[in-house]
Parts: C-alpha cells; sequence; structure tokens
C-alpha cells in the first residue's frame, strides 16, 4: 500500500500501524447502480463493513482516520480496499481529500439519465425521511439534487484532481445492456479479478418506483438520525442487525405512492441538463441524445 501523506491529527489508528485506505473509489453519483455494484464487488475487493457508505471524505471527516480505518478492520492481504461512496461525486471537499491523502486512488463514475436520476434519488431521500418537500421545492431547498447532476463539470474536476488516467467514466444504460462487460471493465481499471455474475445478478434493478411516501415523517426522520448516532459509536453491527430483523417495514415506506412528473416537469428538467449532458457527450465521445 502506497504512503498517503497524513497529518499527525488524521494518522495511526492507537497501535503505530497506518489505517488501511482504499486503492479505489465507486463515487456514483447516486442512484446509478452503485448498491448493485457493491454487491458484486464485496466477493472480490475489501468494502467497508457492515457500513456500506461511510460517507467520511464528504461528511465526518472529522472522526480520523483511525474511525475509517476500522471500517476495514477485517481487510487482509491480497485483496484490494475500496469504498462504493456515490455521495463523494458532487463533494469539493471529498475530492480534495482523496487526492491528497491517497493521490494514486482509481476513481469510477457512472452517469445516468439526469431526469430518471435525479427523481429515483428524490424518492430515495423523501422515503427514507431525510426531505419533507414535494419535488419542486425539493430542487430550489436540497443542492444535492441539481449539483449532483452537473456530470460534466464534475468528472472535469475529479480528473484534474488525480489526473485523467486515474478516472473512469462510465455509462448507466451499459449496466442494464451487458452487465458483465461493464464490470469486466471496472475490475480491469481498478486492479481487480473479474468477477463472472450469476444469473441473479444480471437482473440489475431500480428500486425507487418501489419506494412510497414515508408513512409518518418524524417517525422515519428519527429513526434515521438515531442510525447516524449509532454509526458513530461504531455501532453499526446493532443497525445492521435491525435491517435484517425487518426494522426497514416499520420506518420506511407504508404511506401513499409517489406522484410521477409531469410533462412539463420533465421538459423543463431536460432543458436545465441539455447543456450538461452536450458537454459530456464531447467528453466521452459518445451519442446521448436519448437522455435530451
Amino acid at each position: 500500500m502506497h504512503g498517503n501523506g497524513l497529518g499527525k491529527e488524521h494518522g495511526a489508528n492507537g497501535n503505530g500501524k497506518s489505517p488501511a485506505l482504499p486503492s479505489f473509489f465507486i463515487i456514483g453519483p447516486p442512484r446509478t447502480g452503485t448498491t448493485w455494484l457493491h454487491t458484486v464487488l464485496s466477493q472480490c475487493a475489501w468494502l467497508p463493513h457492515p457500513t456500506k457508505e461511510t460517507r467520511f471524505f464528504d461528511k465526518h471527516f472529522d472522526r480520523g482516520l483511525s474511525w475509517y480505518g476500522w471500517q476495514y478492520r477485517k481487510a487482509s492481504e491480497g485483496r484490494a480496499i475500496g469504498e462504493v461512496a456515490p455521495t463523494y461525486f458532487a463533494s469539493g471537499p471529498a475530492r480534495e481529500r482523496i487526492a491528497r491523502l491517497i493521490p494514486h486512488a482509481k476513481i469510477v463514475c457512472t452517469f445516468r439519465n439526469p431526469v430518471d436520476r435525479i427523481l429515483s434519488l428524490y424518492r430515495l431521500k423523501r422515503a427514507y425521511g431525510l426531505i419533507p418537500w414535494p419535488f419542486d421545492e425539493a430542487l430550489t431547498r436540497d443542492p444535492e439534487l441539481l449539483e449532483s447532476s452537473r456530470y460534466a463539470a464534475h468528472l472535469k474536476a475529479w480528473k484534474g484532481a488525480l489526473g485523467h488516467s486515474q478516472v473512469m467514466a462510465t455509462v448507466h444504460d451499459d449496466i442494464q445492456t451487458d452487465p458483465q462487460t461493464y464490470l469486466d471493465a471496472i475490475a480491469d481499471f481498478v486492479g481487480i479479478p473479474k468477477l463472472k455474475l450469476a444469473p441473479s445478478q444480471t437482473r440489475h434493478l431500480l428500486t425507487s418506483e418501489d419506494l412510497t411516501e414515508p408513512r409518518h415523517y418524524r417517525w422515519t426522520h428519527g429513526a434515521i438520525l438515531m442510525s447516524e448516532w449509532a454509526k458513530k459509536k461504531r455501532l453499526d453491527a446493532i443497525v445492521s442487525t435491525a435491517k435484517r430483523l425487518g426494522a426497514m417495514k416499520v420506518f420506511v415506506g407504508g404511506g401513499r405512492a409517489f406522484v410521477e412528473l409531469t410533462s412539463g416537469q420533465q421538459e423543463k428538467l431536460r432543458a436545465m441538463f441539455r447543456p450538461e449532458i452536450e458537454e459530456l457527450e464531447a467528453m466521452l465521445n459518445r451519442d446521448l441524445s436519448a437522455w435530451k
């Protein structure tokens, strides 16, 4: 493992050893198949456990590298370490910290039709009690929704921070049309063994269509806050056990079905994203007219 240039305040974890750090990051943005990727990559790489997304580099950096390294406490020699972290894509602080601490990290982005993706992200955040607003209001009050859709701008920033050869851009459509080839390309890029997908693993399904409004927003929101507190105290195993026992069904969902976007809302979003899509087309040398 290469050196990481850590400052004293974020250095060794108490036993004199530097904590294990990832050599690659799958940075999304959110709702681009990262849950599927986490499931399949966990078979051939060390990923955070039991927390799926640590949010260390964008939200919890103050917890220190000893806390972050604890997420990889089961890692052993011979298997690459990585993190699937979709919130890092649009985070300037995450980008700067990774570039400074792990300058040789490989970065993988996946881009999806931004109208579909932003609706999927809104539904997820609403279902989990993270935002209380209807869709149009959320676009103005939750910066992540639009910021994470600035595909070309953030892709250029990541390439500038870590170098063009260390950043891979992929398209979500390819997961659905040829998941094996898509996965093989990522494995080659980040330096992990190729994994032969089982038939059940090739059926990548987006789940936002199954989500509903929360039954009681404050109840759901409170449960999420409690979960975050437990993770901070390294009680992730308790959170994972609660999920396995069905706590998610109690706190998430159970409310009304989400309202579909009107044709006017869809056209407004397509017009908003069109310049960004056209710039991404030029960067990837790929026709994305279906998104426009």
